[in-house]
């Protein structure tokens, strides 16, 4: 499992004084480059990226202006060339959105898929529940 903490920001807030839907994705893609840099920070190097496939976002809560938010993230299914992480986002113990979101392996610069190199997969880690 890996964990990225940020600040919610005055720009990320509506008018109902929380953080706006959309800001979300944007919060787990930072999760999700963050964890596979703690890898390599190039890992494109590897001859491998990865694409948004397929997101599944279901709230709970939400979070407001100066809160923090946590995003603990971990592989929950591998394809061949596929694979789908879980993200629990909370603000402390205050459950805020799960994400299920499919990634699919590419060669970079194309859409073309391909399988994760080994060590990718090592740092990601094997499925720790079901979809």
């Amino acid at each position: 499992m890996f964990r990225h903490e940020l600040p919610v920001r005055y720009g990320e807030v509506d008018l109902q004084r929380v953080v706006f839907n959309a800001h979300y994705l944007a919060y787990l893609d930072d999760a999700m480059d963050t964890w596979m840099r703690r890898l390599d920070t190039r890992f494109e190097a590897l001859g491998w990226d990865f694409m948004l496939k397929r997101a599944e976002l279901v709230w709970a809560g939400a979070a407001g202006l100066g809160d923090t938010i946590t995003v603990d993230c971990q592989v929950v299914d591998w394809g061949r060339t596929s694979f789908v992480v879980r993200f629990d986002v909370h603000v402390g113990e205050r459950p805020v959105l799960t994400a299920d979101i499919t990634y699919v392996g590419v060669e970079p610069g194309t859409n073309h898929p391909i399988p994760p190199p080994p060590e990718v997969r090592r740092h990601l880690g094997e499925p720790v529940g079901s979809v």
